[in-house]
C-alpha cells in the first residue's frame, strides 16, 4: 500500500521542477549575464532528499539603469533669471520711463506753444492718469501683475501731478478741493491694494498721501490740520499691518511721519504750541508702540520684515524722548526725567499685555525682552536727568540692586544682565567722574557713596554663589574681587583726605619756604605714608580671618595678595622713606601679622594637607 505522504511530496517535488524551468525561461528571455542563469537539472526532482526538499534560488535583480547624468551647466538657470529679470523688469521701467519723457516733452511743447490751456493740461493729466490705471487692469487679468503695477504707479504719479498743478500752478480748485481729491486718490490706492492683494499699491498710496501735504502746501501754520491727516495714515498703515502680513508699510509710515514732523518743527514751533505738539507727539507714540503687539505675522517668504516691528519700536522710542526733551529743555529739563519714568511704566504694561496677546511663545519672548531692555534703558537715563553729582551714581547703584532682586523673583537672565550694566555705570562714574569734596572722615558722601556700591557687589556675589552654573560663580568672584578693591580704595581716599587737611593746617606762611612749616609738613607725610601700610595690612589680617571663618581658599588668596604687596612696601618704600619710629612699627606689625597667619597654616586648623587628628595634635606639639 502507497503511502499518501510520498504521494504528496512527489507531487511538490514535480511542482517544484517545473516552476524552476519556467523561472529559466523568463531569465533566458531577459538576456541576463550568463552567471546569474543557471539552467535546472534534470533530475532536479530526484536528488533531493525526502527529510529536506530543495528549494529554488531567488529570481536574479535586474539591474537598475544608471541615472541620468547631472546638468553640467550650474551656472545655466541663474543666467536664465537674470535674463528674464533684464527683461521683464528693467526694460519695463526703462520703457516706461522712455515714454513718459517723451509724452512729457511733446506736452511741454504744446503748453508752451499755448495750443492748450490751463484747464486743459489738467484735464489731459487727469484723464491720462486714470486711463493709465484702467488700462493696467488689462494687463494684469492676463497674469502680467508686475506690468500692471508699473502702469499703476505711472497713472497715480500722474494724477498727484495733475491736481498739484491745478492747486499750485493754475490756481483751478481751492486747497480744500485739491486735498479732497488727493486723498480720493490715495483712498483709492489703498482700495485696489486690499482687493488685489498688493503689497506695492499699499506703498504707493502711503507714499501718495505723505506726499500730499508737500504738493499742497501753501507756507502757513496749520499744525492741527497737519497732523490730524498724518494720525489718520498712520492709522490706515496700522490696520493693513493687522489685516495684512505687510510690516514693511510701517517704515514707510514712520519715515513719512518723521519727515513730516521734523520740517514742520524746523519751520513753525514755539513755546506757545508746546501742549498741542506735546500731544500729537504722543499719539505718534503710541500708534507705533503697539505694532509689536498687533502686527500680523508673515509667511516664510516675509521672514526678512519680522525683525521690523521691534527696530521700529526701538526707533519709536528714542524718537519720541528726543522730541520730548528738545520741546522741555528750555522749559524744566528736570521735567524730561519724569517723561523717561512714565515711558518705563508704559513699557512695563505693554510687556505684560504681550505675554497674553503673543501668538507665540518665541514671539511673546521677543517681543517681552524688548519691552523691558526699554523700560529698563529709561529709568536709567532718569536718573541722571533729574540727579545731579554723587546722586547719579547712587541712583545707578540703587537701580542696580532693585533689578537683581526682581531678577531673583522671577529668574530673568536679561535682568541680570542689566543689572550688572547699571551697576558698571555707577562704577565707571565713581572711579572716573566723582569729584567728593570732604571736610570729615568716614562719615561723608564719599564714603557713603562707597559703602553703597560694596553693598550691591555684595549682593551680585550673594546671589552668584546660590547659583549652580559657571558663569554665576564666575560673577560672585568677580564681585568680591571689584568689592575690596573698592573698599581698599575708599579707605585709602579717606587716609589721604584726612593727611591732606593736615597738611593744609600745617602750612601756615601762605606758601613761602619757611623751615617749621617743612618740618610740620614732613611729619604728616611720614604718618601718612605710615597709615597706609597700617590700614592695608590691618585690610589683609581682616580678609584672612573671613578666609578662615567661611573656610573659602579665595578669599585667603587676596588676603595673601594684599599681603605681598604691603610686603613690598614695607621693605622697599618705608625702609628708605619713614623715620626710625614708623619703621620700627610698620616692621614689628607686618612680623606679628605673617607669625600669626603662618601659625594658623602650621596648626593646619583648614586641614589643607589632608593630614589626620593624631598629626595635627603632633604637629602642635
Amino acid at each position: 500500500m502507497v503511502d499518501r505522504s510520498d504521494i504528496e511530496l512527489q507531487d511538490l517535488r514535480r511542482l517544484q521542477g517545473e516552476l524552476t524551468a519556467r523561472v529559466f525561461r523568463i531569465e533566458r528571455a531577459l538576456n541576463l549575464p550568463p552567471e546569474i542563469v543557471s539552467p535546472p537539472r534534470a533530475d532536479a526532482s530526484l536528488e533531493s532528499s525526502p527529510a529536506l526538499p530543495s528549494v529554488a534560488p531567488p529570481p536574479p535583480v535586474r539591474p537598475t539603469p544608471p541615472p541620468a547624468p547631472a546638468r553640467a551647466a550650474a551656472g545655466r538657470p541663474s543666467a536664465r533669471d537674470l535674463e528674464s529679470r533684464i527683461g521683464s523688469h528693467w526694460l519695463n521701467r526703462i520703457g516706461i520711463s522712455a515714454v513718459l519723457i517723451g509724452v512729457s516733452y511733446f506736452l511741454k511743447f504744446a503748453f508752451d506753444n499755448d495750443w492748450i490751456g490751463p484747464a486743459g493740461r489738467v484735464a489731459i493729466g487727469l484723464l491720462a492718469g486714470i486711463a493709465v490705471v484702467i488700462w493696467s487692469e488689462r494687463f494684469r487679468s492676463r497674469g502680467y501683475r508686475i506690468f500692471s503695477y508699473s502702469l499703476k504707479a505711472v497713472g497715480i504719479g500722474i494724477l498727484y501731478l495733475s491736481l498739484y498743478a491745478a492747486f499750485q500752478v493754475y490756481s483751478l480748485v481751492l486747497s480744500g478741493a485739491a486735498f479732497v481729491m488727493m486723498l480720493t486718490v490715495t483712498a483709492a490706492t489703498a482700495i485696489m491694494a486690499w482687493t488685489q492683494d498688493a503689497e506695492i499699491l499699499a506703498a504707493f498710496a502711503l507714499v501718495g498721501g505723505f506726499t500730499t501735504p508737500l504738493l499742497l502746501s501753501t507756507g502757513q501754520n496749520r499744525e492741527a490740520a497737519l497732523f490730524s491727516y498724518v494720525a489718520i495714515l498712520n492709522l490706515g498703515a496700522l490696520a493693513l499691518v493687522i489685516l495684512k502680513p505687510w510690516r514693511r508699510l510701517l517704515v514707510l509710515s514712520y519715515v513719512g511721519t518723521l519727515a513730516l514732523y521734523i520740517g514742520w518743527y524746523s519751520n513753525f514751533y514755539d513755546r506757545s504750541q508746546l501742549r498741542l505738539t506735546v500731544g500729537f507727539a504722543t499719539l505718534f507714540f503710541a500708534i507705533f508702540a503697539v505694532v509689536p503687539l498687533l502686527a500680523r505675522q508673515g509667511d516664510d517668504k516675509a521672514r526678512l520684515s519680522e525683525s521690523i516691528p521691534f527696530c521700529l519700536a526701538l526707533a519709536n522710542a528714542a524718537g519720541y524722548f528726543l522730541q520730548i526733551y528738545a520741546m522741555f529743555e528750555e522749559v524744566d529739563d528736570k521735567a524730561t526725567a519724569w517723561f523717561a519714568l512714565a515711558l518705563a511704566t508704559v513699557y512695563i504694561f505693554l510687556s505684560r499685555q504681550t505675554r497674553a496677546r503673543a501668538s507665540s511663545p518665541e514671539a511673546a519672548r521677543t517681543v517681552d525682552l524688548l519691552h523691558l531692555a526699554l523700560a529698563i534703558g529709561f529709568i536709567t537715563i532718569a536718573i541722571p536727568i533729574r540727579l545731579d553729582a554723587h546722586w547719579i551714581t547712587m541712583g545707578w547703584f540703587v537701580e542696580a540692586a532693585v533689578l537683581l532682586w526682581v531678577a531673583d523673583r522671577v529668574d530673568s537672565e536679561l535682568l541680570n544682565v542689566f543689572a550688572v550694566g547699571a551697576l558698571a555705570l555707577g562704577v565707571g562714574r565713581l572711579l572716573l567722574i566723582d569729584n567728593f569734596y570732604v571736610t570729615s572722615p568716614i562719615f561723608n558722601t564719599r564714603m557713603a557713596t562707597y559703602a553703597v556700591a560694596i553693598a550691591v557687589l555684595g549682593a551680585v556675589a550673594w546671589f552668584g554663589s546660590r547659583r549652580k552654573d559657571e558663569t554665576a560663580r564666575a560673577a560672585a568672584a568677580v564681585s568680591v574681587i571689584a568689592l575690596n578693591l573698592l573698599a581698599l580704595r575708599g579707605l585709602s581716599l579717606e587716609v589721604a583726605g584726612y593727611y591732606a587737611q593736615e597738611m593744609a593746617t600745617a602750612t601756615s606762611s601762605g606758601g613761602r619756604w619757611n623751615p617749621p612749616d617743612s618740618l610740620n609738613w614732613r611729619h604728616v607725610q611720614l604718618a601718612r605714608d605710615f597709615t597706609y601700610s597700617a590700614l592695608w595690612m590691618a585690610y589683609g589680617a581682616m580678609l584672612m580671618v573671613v578666609g578662615f571663618w567661611r573656610r573659602s581658599a579665595f578669599v585667603r588668596w587676596q588676603a595673601l595678595a594684599l599681603i605681598a604687596f604691603t610686603i613690598g612696601k614695607v621693605f622697599l618704600y618705608d625702609v628708605s622713606e619713614l623715620d626710625r619710629g614708623y619703621r620700627i612699627v610698620s616692621f614689628i606689625v607686618l612680623g606679628a601679622l605673617l607669625l600669626a597667619i603662618s601659625f594658623v597654616y602650621q596648626r593646619d586648623w583648614l586641614r589643607l594637607s589632608g593630614r589626620g587628628n593624631a598629626e595635627e595634635g603632633s604637629a602642635g606639639v
